[in-house]
């Protein structure tokens, strides 16, 4: 479908890469099919090899801080664009929309126009609430041909700090020259009891050459070893 239809029809290039964070991946790896299964692992049973591939955009909009001194957002505020239609070829096409509520009493945000269901799941150990707005379903664009997902906050905001996210990180270029410059990236884990998996992805920049035998990871004042 391209630009015609679909969740691509928000890919407007000069609102993406004005945002405050763009990031764009392609991954690619072997499914083994097993009858009809699928199964990651390719074993002795491996009867056939199927290539999964995936592609993410991941873009971050900071209305709060480009002087709008408001949390409210939109599809049209960010893309200046709204979904007009589904592509013919999506077997599934989906928005959700973080609403967790911060406040357990009181529900601060509502969003526009109603989601088609609602999901729960567990995040980092918390537990997170999604509207859902399926494409596909007819009643989606029954009442208007242009779906503009809103969030509004129901009163204003108290001037507190956001709450620190439960895993999130620093990284600075420390030293100089080839001999003494390197790179530290600092991994916070701000839950009370539990541990979490982290994939670190590093990109380098140009003017540095790292030297993976020196690669140091220290947790609690200790030497850690990545798997």
């Amino acid at each position: 479908c391209s630009l015609q239809a679909g969740l691509a029809v928000l890919l407007k290039a000069e609102r993406l890469f004005h945002s405050s964070y763009h990031s764009q991946a392609v991954h690619i790896r072997p499914i083994c099919r097993v009858s009809s299964c699928l199964s990651l692992v390719q074993d002795a049973s491996c009867l056939a090899v199927s290539w999964e591939l995936r592609q993410t955009l991941t873009v971050v909009f900071d209305f709060f801080s480009s002087g709008q001194g408001k949390k409210d957002w939109s599809l049209f505020k960010m893309f200046s664009r709204t979904l007009t239609d589904t592509c013919p070829l999506a077997s599934q096409s989906k928005v959700y929309v973080d609403i967790s509520p911060k406040n357990k009493e009181k529900e601060l945000l509502e969003v526009s126009p109603p989601p088609t269901s609602v999901h729960e799941a567990i995040v980092q150990g918390e537990r997170k609430t999604y509207a859902v707005y399926d494409l596909l379903s007819p009643s989606l664009f029954n009442t208007s041909r242009s779906l503009n997902v809103q969030l509004k906050w129901k009163r204003p905001q108290d001037s507190s700090e956001m709450p620190i996210p439960t895993l999130h990180a620093q990284r600075y270029v420390g030293g100089y020259g080839l001999q003494t410059g390197q790179i530290c990236t600092l991994i916070y884990n701000t839950h009370p009891y539990r541990a979490f998996p982290v994939i670190l992805l590093e990109t380098v920049p140009w003017y540095l050459r790292l030297y993976v035998h020196t690669l140091t990871i220290i947790t609690k004042g200790k030497e850690n070893k990545p798997s």
